[in-house]
């Protein structure tokens, strides 16, 4: 007998609807995590080095993706689909780990503590990430990927603002533990688009329900430690794969840099409330958003990768030059806001397009491994870039500290015009042709 709801395989909507979903779900904590309570700890006195501590302890598990993503090629419970088991557990970890931040007593007082609860929420974040980008590469056809990486980012983007919007107006009105929890409801409705779809047609909703697993998933499913290491050791170490990783290193660490920032700005060198602060934020990463949703994959596909991320990268620099040498406006609201949505549309479109080429980069045969060790490799630069805000903020002032943020972008500008992605492609159609498709299974 059929199953009433359509599997993610056979139906276009769900699939977008259900990576939509996931992905909101990782922007709700990422948004009070990265952007709203740093924005009250520093409403609250605390130290911008405290305040960049903690965005590294929240920011800290996601570099441990690389060791989560192999566990997930290796092993998994075939019946329940490929993917979808882990993304189930990384969704129930991250519901019951951002209810356990509510419960923190004294959080400004006990940053210890504070940190432990953000780093869990980190963990399974980046646990439910993994897994939710691997569901993608196996169940989306190539020719959807584009405007499914532009729905994915842009939804996280939303959830991201909507989260750091009505998250920081229920800190103020009703207090940190009750704000979280208000905030957690959300995460546990989502929690239902994973669980009532399946992957593939035929396979079980639960351990104990009937189905069976996909001859599908039997062919893509690796069972050899050898098999994935020698493959993702032999495509990685490729010139472009190398020189795509520092890439996305420099880039990734200047956004979280610059994200880290601003609230610290706004809020103890222009006097804004935390509240201010978020309710613009909150508008600039909504605008952002739905910009990628509904134009960022677009200009991509019909310009080409490179060439954007050039256009994005030069008017980034531009952009926070402007906000340097223009200080006699930075007590105008206009001028601040206007630097924040046109970043935020800067940031979602370079985002989409530096994920897109991390897709097209990676050999199909360790798509997932491969794929998350650019994303550890983007992580890692986060939490560098969050933990040098002390140590520049306390030997520079507020110009040259917004500034090394645009020296970081041209710096990674510089790196990209020696990346050949043709050329990538090419060599890992010929490792692929040289390869022994009885020791290393293809994924298709």
């Amino acid at each position: 007998m059929s199953n009433p709801i359509p599997s993610l395989s056979q139906n276009t909507f769900l699939r977008y609807f259900n990576f939509i979903a996931l992905y909101v779900a990782q922007g709700i904590p990422e948004g009070m995590a990265f952007f709203g309570i740093p924005a009250w700890m520093a409403m609250n006195g605390k130290t911008p080095g405290e305040i960049g501590s903690f965005v590294a302890a929240v920011g800290l598990p996601w570099s441990f993706k690389m060791i989560v993503a192999p566990l997930m090629d290796r092993f998994t419970y075939l019946p329940m689909g490929r993917r979808r088991p882990w993304v189930l557990f990384g969704q129930f970890g991250l519901m019951l780990s951002f209810i356990a931040m509510s419960f923190v007593p004294d959080p400004l007082n006990n940053l210890n503590l504070f940190m432990a609860a953000g780093f869990m929420v980190g963990l399974f974040g980046s646990i439910q990430d993994v897994a939710t980008d691997g569901m993608a590469i196996d169940i989306i056809p190539i020719h959807q990927q584009a405007k499914a990486n532009g729905f994915m980012w842009g939804s996280k983007i939303i959830g991201t603002s909507v989260s750091l919007a009505i998250g920081s107006s229920l800190l103020n009105a009703y207090g940190f533990s009750a704000a979280i929890l208000m905030l957690s409801i959300l995460v546990c409705l989502i929690m239902l688009v994973p669980l009532f779809l399946r992957e593939r047609e035929g396979e079980r909703l639960l351990p104990f329900t009937k189905g069976e697993a996909s001859h599908e998933t039997k062919r893509m499913q690796l069972t050899s430690w050898s098999v994935i290491f020698r493959s993702l050791y032999r495509v990685c170490s490729l010139r472009n794969s190398l020189l795509f990783g520092m890439i996305v290193f420099i880039t990734q660490g200047s956004f979280n840099y610059i994200d880290t920032l601003i609230p610290i700005f706004t809020i103890q060198a222009l006097g804004w409330t935390d509240q201010a602060y978020s309710q613009f934020y909150a508008t600039a990463t909504l605008i952002g958003g739905i910009g990628g949703m509904i134009i960022g994959g677009a200009l991509i596909d019909r310009y080409g990768k490179i060439r954007m991320l050039n256009i994005y990268c030069l008017l980034l620099v531009t952009l926070i030059s402007m906000l340097v040498f223009l200080k006699i406006y930075w007590l105008e609201s206009w001028f601040i806001s206007a630097f924040m949505v046109i970043y935020q549309v800067l940031y979602v479109f370079s985002t989409i397009g530096i994920f897109a080429i991390a897709m097209q980069c990676c050999w199909k045969k360790v798509s997932a491994s491969q794929f998350t060790l650019y994303m550890t490799i983007a992580n890692i630069g986060r939490i560098v870039g969050a933990k040098v805000i002390g140590p520049i903020k306390e030997n520079f002032n507020w110009e040259y500290t917004l500034l090394f943020f645009g020296l970081m972008i041209l710096f990674a500008w510089f790196i990209m015009q020696f990346l050949r992605i043709p050329v990538h492609v090419k060599k890992i159609a010929d490792l692929e042709e040289n390869d022994n498709p009885v020791q290393m299974p293809a994924i298709t």
